[in-house]
């Protein structure tokens, strides 16, 4: 909106909202939603795409990949089942993309019917940034300005793939989690600098498409957070799959190959070595999108990697400005974003005092078998001085898996041994993320053990495992 003040003269007017929400990932969308469903004037701003990096670059294109994925690994396991095949099993990447570009394309125009039907809620598309502590300045991708106002502001604009400072690399064609599922065709030597969630499940997938797939990791540890046995277990799967996982290898630098490929210069204990390959993964973690808000401008606090500071209620230290999702910091799960929505729902429009302060924080590492974790890891609970037990089963145990035969990984739960409550669990096993799910389920209703152990389970199900899980305590 513009104002002649003069001949020739043009000048922005501030437009005047209830709430600012910039970015529309898994919280900001229903949050912005429910802010113009209860009757305040609210602006939703997007720089890209609607849904966030989960509907567009993260959890919904990766797990579409995965499927197709384990399809490739069934049918070369068919005779396994008595299924025979014939000739080798081939991969068509354009189809695999489409695919996963279907799902993308549905899910992200759901999100703005979703936000058009809504009155009282307008979409902007732009690059926000802040010219107050109160104030938006919005520079609009069809061209041109808005500049706006509110008392209530919720950002919400993620993170991206971080990029490490190694020499060279910047000369590379490399990938990142985004670039790698545009591909057209299966790498034929994918090296994955990296080791945590998004190297582990695009490194398998590959494999399972038939690349020869190398990962590199600098430390000694696959997926640091997790305790020792099942880093362990997660390593021995890989490599019975065919990766080669080398630890203790520090990239030094990065150069292009005369055959159109990368080498990586590689320091290990040996000394240093090169490691090619025809593509180059860079998975070594993610760097939040707050540099381009001018945080300044309104006086909000960041920390030393650029996260948004926020308090146990998701408020910054400017009265009225809130950050939700990955931007903030901490576990970058696309259900903790939904959650940190619920909380503001409660506490802006139902004058609630929802904290994060104590709530479970599930995940999953969609690798196959699936990784699923909620709760106290026992080096957790062992470190804070915890009196537990802790009951641990091969899922080679599990009858439903057998009939299955997948049979890799174990189930492990924690629990306090004065209490008799679960204090968390990791499952490493097939569908051991929905496994999970019911355990946690038992620690929110406060279940002790011994309930789960005695419950009636179908048979056979995965569930029904818990019973034997359980059953370990007694021996």
């Amino acid at each position: 909106m513009t104002d002649a003040t003069g001949a020739g003269e043009r000048v922005e007017q501030t437009e005047q909202f209830d709430a600012i929400v910039i970015g529309s990932g898994q919280g900001a969308n229903p949050l912005a939603k429910a802010l113009a469903g209860a009757g305040r004037h609210t602006a939703i701003i997007e720089s890209t795409h609607v849904g966030g990096t989960c509907i567009n670059e993260g959890c919904s294109p990766t797990k579409t990949m995965v499927a197709s994925a384990r399809v490739a690994y069934l049918a070369r396991r068919g005779a396994d089942y008595g299924v025979q095949t014939t000739g080798p099993i081939g991969i068509d990447m354009l189809k695999v993309r489409a695919r996963k570009q279907a799902i993308v394309d549905d899910f992200r125009s759901g999100g703005e019917r979703g936000i058009a039907a809504t009155e009282g809620l307008e979409l902007m598309r732009g690059v926000a940034s802040f010219s107050g502590p109160h104030q938006i300045s919005v520079t609009l991708t069809t061209g041109g300005a808005r500049t706006l106002t509110a008392d209530l502001i919720i950002l919400n604009t993620g993170c991206r793939p971080s990029i490490p400072s190694i020499t060279g690399l910047d000369s590379v064609p490399y990938l990142t989690s985004t670039s790698i599922m545009e591909l057209d065709a299966v790498p034929e030597h994918l090296i994955v600098l990296g080791v945590g969630y998004v190297g582990v499940e695009f490194g398998q997938m590959f494999r399972r498409f038939g690349s020869q797939v190398t990962m590199l990791q600098r430390g000694q540890k696959l997926l640091a957070r997790e305790d020792d046995d099942v880093s362990d277990e997660v390593v021995k799967i890989l490599r019975e799959d065919g990766i080669d996982i080398q630890f203790g290898a520090e990239t030094t630098s990065v150069q292009a190959s005369p055959d159109g490929g990368v080498t990586l210069s590689v320091r290990d204990g040996s000394g240093e070595r090169q490691v090619r390959g025809s593509h180059l993964l860079v998975a070594t973690g993610r760097a939040p999108n707050s540099e381009a808000l001018n945080l300044g401008a309104a006086g909000v606090a960041v920390d030393a990697h650029g996260y948004i500071s926020v308090n146990e209620r998701l408020e910054t230290n400017v009265p009225g400005v809130y950050a939700i999702g990955d931007v903030k910091g901490g576990p970058a799960f696309t259900h903790i974003s939904y959650d940190d929505f619920r909380i503001l729902r409660e506490n802006l429009l139902h004058g609630g005092h929802a904290t994060i302060s104590g709530r479970l924080v599930p995940n999953v590492v969609f690798m196959d078998p699936q990784l699923g974790v909620v709760g106290m890891r026992e080096s957790e609970a062992r470190a804070a001085g915890r009196n537990i037990r802790v009951a641990r089963m091969p899922m080679s145990w599990v009858a439903r898996a057998l009939e299955m035969d997948e049979t890799r990984g174990f189930m492990k739960a924690i629990v306090d041994a004065d209490s008799q409550q679960i204090l968390g669990c990791a499952i490493l096993g097939v569908e051991g993320g929905e496994i999970m799910s019911a355990l946690e389920l038992a620690m929110m209703g406060h279940l002790p053990y011994t309930t789960v152990k005695e419950a009636i389970f179908a048979h056979p199900t995965l569930s029904e495992s818990l019973n034997n899980l359980f059953m370990s305590l007694d021996s």
